[in-house]
């Protein structure tokens, strides 16, 4: 990682959030590939969220945390959408949230991003996505695939029981479940009774494309 990089990752995870952003605005502006820099972003909430399971942060760092995330990726998604080829036209339709409990959200916003500019609609419903949210928005909204995000251990569980209410509501027979996060693997999808896990968020694309026949 270079110096540049690593100011971006320290900045973050230090929560100095003038100076995390100067240094994504100044790594785009150098001409680093946008998904390279939401990668350094993902590594500094990394530190973020061993941080807050060892109670060193609490709830006013992560939310502070996604707004910067939030901020970083207003200044990279353009330049997603820009890229070689552009947007390719609308595959189908990709729920996606981090669920209840669980406030991380780099991960899902970095999949979001992706799905996006490689030519999925996606709605977001955000973070600590309490089941019944899903279950309503899968209703409303009928997509093809829905993505469960987690950070936390305690996700996991979480990402079960909203399986378990897709499933109760019977939503879950003609679409798919994949869930994603930094400790999931897979164990925790057989625990959370998906059909598939994204290690990162190419995977994520790869897995939509394949499940869509894009």
């Amino acid at each position: 990682m270079q110096e540049n990089e690593r100011q971006l990752v320290d900045a973050l995870a230090d929560m100095r959030e003038e100076e995390a952003l100067a240094a994504a605005r100044a790594l785009l502006d150098g001409g680093v590939a946008p998904l390279r820099v939401l990668e350094l972003c993902r590594a500094g909430m990394e530190i973020v969220g061993k941080r807050f399971e060892q109670g060193e942060y609490f709830l006013p760092e992560l939310i502070l945390g996604g707004e910067m995330l939030e901020a970083i990726g207003a200044l990279a998604k353009p330049l997603l959408a820009s890229a070689p080829g552009g947007p390719a036209k609308t595959h189908g339709r990709v729920l996606i949230g981090t669920v209840q409990g669980d406030l991380h959200d780099i991960g899902k916003n970095i999949v979001t991003f992706m799905l996006d500019v490689n030519g999925f609609e996606v709605k977001d419903l955000g973070i600590d996505v309490p089941a019944a949210t899903f279950v309503a928005a899968i209703r409303e909204f009928q997509p093809a695939v829905v993505g469960l995000s987690g950070f936390l251990t305690l996700a996991f569980d979480a990402m079960r029981d909203t399986v378990g209410a897709i499933e109760a509501a019977g939503l879950r027979e003609g679409r798919r479940i994949m869930i994603g996060g930094g400790q999931v693997d897979e164990a925790v999808r057989a625990h959370a009774r998906a059909d598939a896990f994204g290690g990162n968020a190419m995977a994520a694309v790869a897995l939509c494309r394949e499940w869509m026949g894009a």
